[in-house]
């Protein structure tokens, strides 16, 4: 299990709050995961609008398509 990483490990920190630049949504930072099949990380976070849950790839997450919302 030395591939697998750590929460701590991503650009967003669990309870990081984020708008998705194209479709306008708010998102709600809840943890950086790891992929089952191949032990990518991702992360799992949540709609604050719908309330459901994503999964995506840690790497499309920090591509620039979110904004980080300050506090």
């Amino acid at each position: 299990m030395g591939n697998v990483e750590k929460a701590d490990a991503g650009l967003f920190k669990p309870g990081s709050k984020l708008k998705h630049k194209k479709s306008g949504g708010f998102y709600k930072i809840l943890v950086l995961a790891n992929m089952e099949a191949n032990l990518n990380p991702a992360y799992v976070y949540e709609s604050m609008q719908t309330h459901d849950f994503w999964i995506r790839p840690k790497t499309e997450m920090e591509d620039g398509r979110f904004e980080l919302l300050l506090e």
